[in-house]
């Protein structure tokens, strides 16, 4: 096939100097070019966000956190729409302004010292500056800062809250230096830490999509054949539109760069291009997600699922009960760094308890106490088992 310019091409080629900020990701090592690669790498990368574990604002000097992918972009449009890079932020330590209680590593942890005194119905006035709302009801508390300081930063707490102490460890600016020219690619991900490996895009798409499945049927408890009709339209509408429309877009592009190929050429290359995606694939007849039963195959097989036992009481009366092996299952679930990080955090801030002697839960009792595995300093799991 003969390709060719409709205008010569250009000769000359010209080098701008750009010089960019680097974006961190609050939950792990990883560095981004851009905020956009940020954000994606957060959808991609840490896919455990929900409801109940909140999506956090990518700027560093923000700790705010969403329910919802959608709160956060319109928090990023309304509150940091002029904010051109990712703040650098001093390391904060938080103080207690009831008790002695100080050095909390976070605001989560100190928020989670600092509700202890509201359970134990204390009277405690708002932390932030301008604020002299005060209260002993923790709900009331937690509706008041919801509604009046939702949006904060760690320069919005009243003095003396916060400490901080300069990051030596900032980031710097990373410049690709060529006789004194610089080019930085806004499309590459930059990853510093020593045992990053090159990530399956690939992978990561089917795997998300797969969870977003899984939540379908076992949160909101979409049947198995809703979700296979579901499936099958959408492979429908895929094949039957996206080739047509992709052909266009491909015709578009080639021509606004002056290049001219033959249409036969821009079908396959749209076909290629469909039929390539993940999603396509797993849906496809036959995919690894296209029905129930391969579904639930891979969920096994990619999710770790931790299948429940079976035992048999009366095998004439077919009287049988499932047991979910609890040791396994923690095993399971104690593999999340992000799991691991909460469990610290809640027994950092129960530490910090400035020594309560109110009896608010079991672990308050003297048993517990002055048992011998719990009395101790170092973290220990206890399992609250109940017949329902």
């Amino acid at each position: 096939m003969v390709q060719k310019f409709l205008t010569p091409p250009p000769t000359i080629i010209i080098i701008f100097f750009v010089l960019q900020c680097m974006w961190k990701c609050k939950q792990c090592t990883a560095v981004e070019s851009s905020r956009p690669g940020l954000l994606k790498h957060y959808r991609l990368k840490h896919r455990h966000y929900t409801c109940s574990r909140r999506y956090p604002c990518p700027y560093l000097t923000c700790q705010c956190t969403f329910k919802t992918w959608n709160s956060l972009c319109i928090h990023l449009s309304r509150v940091h729409k002029t904010h051109a890079s990712q703040e650098q932020i001093p390391l904060s330590t938080f103080s207690c302004p009831v008790c002695t209680c100080s050095d909390l590593a976070s605001e989560r942890e100190f928020f989670l010292h600092h509700n202890t005194h509201l359970r134990s119905n204390e009277t405690v006035q708002c932390v932030f500056i301008g604020c002299s709302f005060e209260t002993n009801i923790y709900a009331t508390f937690q509706s008041h800062k919801n509604r009046k300081h939702n949006s904060h930063s760690v320069k919005d707490f009243k003095p003396g809250i916060v400490k901080t102490a300069r990051d030596f460890d900032d980031l710097q600016e990373h410049v690709l230096e060529d006789d004194n020219t610089c080019t930085v690619d806004e499309t590459v991900s930059v990853h510093h830490s020593s045992d990053s490996v090159e990530l399956d895009l690939s992978k990561i798409i089917e795997n998300n999509f797969a969870a977003a499945l899984l939540k379908l049927e076992h949160v909101s408890h979409v049947p198995a054949t809703v979700v296979n009709e579901f499936l099958e339209e959408l492979h429908f509408l895929h094949t039957s539109a996206s080739v047509p429309l992709s052909i266009n877009s491909i015709h578009d592009v080639l021509h606004s760069h002056n290049i001219i190929v033959d249409k036969a050429v821009i079908q396959e290359i749209a076909a290629a291009a469909s039929s390539s995606t993940p999603l396509f694939k797993a849906i496809s007849k036959g995919g690894l997600l296209s029905s129930d039963y391969l579904r639930k195959k891979y969920y096994k097989d990619n999710f770790h699922v931790v299948e429940p036992i079976e035992y048999i009481l009366d095998f004439k009366e077919n009287r049988t009960y499932q047991y979910i092996p609890i040791l396994q299952s923690l095993q399971q679930i104690l593999q999340s760094r992000e799991v691991v990080d909460d469990i610290v955090q809640n027994h950092n801030g129960q530490q910090h308890s400035g020594g309560i002697k109110e009896y608010r839960t079991f672990k308050d009792g003297k048993i517990y106490r002055e048992n011998s595995f719990f009395s101790v300093d170092d973290l220990r799991l206890s399992l609250s088992l109940y017949v329902d």
